[in-house]
């Protein structure tokens, strides 16, 4: 009963219909929709409504799909979800940590694909007390950063690949002003300006070791889209809470990507302790800006505050006093302490889980970021046909957790999968002296079930 211009204008309701039936889907939602935006206009609804409905119907009465499968409902948690892309999870992870924090946000930026989208939905949020910068190169950016940390705020800087290699240096002086600063790596296929919209795990040598000197920062990494939020909030809080500079390195993959995300409650986020020097009036004592705690920590001292006037800069300190020193036992003495505070994190991240599978046995497939949910699905399948075998994710790259090497040493094969050329078994094997063997992908494209399932029984030499 519809003129042609009327189908034309309702055709993409028609394949809404469909899709429900094909999702197994109420259109309630959507004739809700309908229904209340062509209120005034009854008879639009209506054609609307009719081809939603006949979209459903056909999908019902073809014949042209010669099998169909029915997947049962996911088996998730009570409470209030929606679906939620990874760069939005790191922005709302930001934003939570700095708000726990009862700190103003400062993020500048200079737009880089596939980071940018970060940069847009933070530049939204001032009522939050988020402030957006996008700089004139990534020089600028990072900077500016350390410069919105060096006063107070949670500074935040954010790249790819490219940029990052661009801003070493300036993290470097994050490492020697001991500022809390997080730095997003959204990473691409590489290297220059590579690949820009394909995902890769080839940055992660990049993180640990990409600046001159001995110059250690903390690393921590998503595993999934929603994951971000949590990542992106641990990041903050370690950055925060022991004055560090913290990578978080997510990539194309998990930015772009999207799953349901369950909103969490402000009670269950960590607390996040920020240890400022307070005002000093008239007090006969010097300031010491690099005393630190038993945790190796110094205090945030801010300018402005009465009586802890003190000298910044990238030059090497004084122990405690931070003036400038180049006494070689001094600089020993400082270089072992920044490398001891980040290493002290270990004390305050979780230990090391079993995803999937036996705390000890025959094969551990040990993994990190956007790896997690293809090693899931192979390390279930494989638990299934019998093989002896589990799953482990890394998200605190830098300390490694306590227990990690214990944990490894259980098992009598230990299978890395990554996006790069082996980056973490290079680590694992540095650190834990483990025969650990790579699978390697650097197509930018994650790993396939299928090819990852094989790639696992050859390098543990079972045949299929």
């Amino acid at each position: 009963g519809l003129s042609y211009k009327d189908i034309e204008r309702s055709k993409n309701m028609f394949v809404l219909g469909l899709l429900y039936w094909i999702y197994n889907r109420p259109l309630d939602s959507t004739i809700r929709f309908l229904n209340d935006k062509f209120s005034k206009k009854p008879e639009i609804a209506e054609a609307n409504i009719k081809v939603l409905k006949d979209g459903y119907h056909y999908g019902e009465t073809t014949e042209i799909f010669g099998e169909t499968y029915t997947i049962k409902k996911a088996d998730i948690g009570a409470g209030e979800y929606r679906n939620i892309m990874g760069n939005e999870a790191t922005v709302l992870g930001l934003v939570s940590a700095a708000r726990q924090a009862n700190l103003p946000l400062f993020y500048g930026s200079y737009p880089i694909t596939p980071a940018s989208d970060i940069l847009h939905e933070l530049s939204g949020l001032k009522n939050f007390g988020v402030t957006t910068f996008q700089a004139e190169d990534e020089i600028a950016a990072v900077s500016s950063a350390i410069g919105a940390a060096f006063g107070g705020s949670l500074g935040v800087t954010s790249s790819s690949g490219p940029g990052i290699a661009l801003k070493g240096e300036a993290i470097g002086l994050a490492v020697m002003l001991e500022l809390p600063l997080v730095i997003l790596n959204v990473q691409r296929a590489g290297p220059s300006t590579g690949m820009p919209t394909k995902t890769e795990q080839s940055d992660l040598l990049q993180a640990m070791y990409g600046r001159n000197g001995e110059s250690p920062v903390a690393i921590v990494a998503p595993a999934t889209p929603a994951d971000c939020f949590d990542a992106a909030f641990e990041a903050s809080r370690i950055a925060l809470e022991h004055m560090v500079p913290v990578y978080y390195l997510s990539d194309g993959y998990l930015g772009n990507g999207s799953e349901p995300w369950k909103f969490p409650q402000q009670k269950d986020l960590k607390p996040i302790r920020v240890r400022f020097e307070p005002p000093r009036n008239g007090e006969a004592a010097k300031f010491l800006p690099y005393l630190r705690n038993e945790n190796g920590v110094r205090s945030w001292a801010i300018p402005g505050t009465a009586g802890i006037e003190h000298r910044v800069g990238g030059l090497e300190k004084q122990e405690n006093t931070g003036d400038v020193s180049y006494d070689p036992d001094n600089h020993q003495r400082m270089t072992d302490l920044r490398q001891a505070k980040v290493d002290k994190i270990a004390d305050f991240i979780p230990l090391q889980k079993v995803d999937s599978g036996n705390k000890k046995g025959d094969v551990l497939v040990l993994g990190w970021g956007s790896t997690y949910g293809t090693i899931r699905t192979v390390v279930r399948e494989l638990m299934k046909e019998g093989m002896d075998i589990s799953h482990a994710h890394i998200k605190y790259l830098n300390p490694f957790p306590k227990n990690l090497g214990d944990l490894l040493k259980g098992f009598s094969h230990v299978v890395v999968p990554e996006i790069n050329n082996g980056q973490l078994v290079r680590l694992i094997r540095d650190k834990y002296l483990i025969p650990a063997k790579g699978i390697n992908k650097i197509k930018g494209r994650p790993f396939f079930v299928d090819e990852l399932k094989q790639e696992i029984k050859e390098a543990i030499s079972i045949k299929t």
